[in-house]
């Protein structure tokens, strides 16, 4: 018997809802301001994707973005998504933000994935099905 279900995965950002935003692009998803701070900034923005919530970002003041592969910060997380072709959601995503990430783990082209950074620094990968 299962002790808990799954919920979602939270991203931490400087920027929730822009991170949010940025992500629902990729998936066509809707984005949900859960929580404001006393200020009225977004604190935890949620991303729903068929109608259930699957990631949620959380504002942190003082975010240092993840320095993948190496470095003092390290990844902590980092999403993949399936694409029928990586060619052509490669060119998507880099013009919502994305940037490509310059170590690939891999040199073979008929690997089936890429890593990509959002615009705040979290490693991503698109994953060829």
């Amino acid at each position: 018997m299962a002790i808990a279900t799954y919920s979602l995965t939270a991203l931490d950002a400087s920027d929730a809802l822009a991170l949010a935003t940025f992500y629902a692009a990729i998936v066509d998803g809707e984005v949900v301001i859960a929580h404001r701070n006393a200020a009225g900034l977004p604190l935890w923005v949620e991303l729903k994707i068929d109608g259930t919530t699957r990631i949620a970002f959380q504002r942190i003041e003082n975010f240092i973005p993840p320095t993948w592969p190496e470095g003092p910060v390290p990844q902590q997380a980092h999403l993949d998504f399936d694409v029928i072709d990586l060619d052509s959601a490669e060119a998507e995503i880099l013009s919502i933000g994305a940037t490509k990430s310059e170590v690939q783990p891999s040199s073979n082209p008929q690997d089936n994935f890429r890593v990509y950074f959002d615009p705040i620094g979290h490693p991503f990968c698109l994953v060829k099905i």
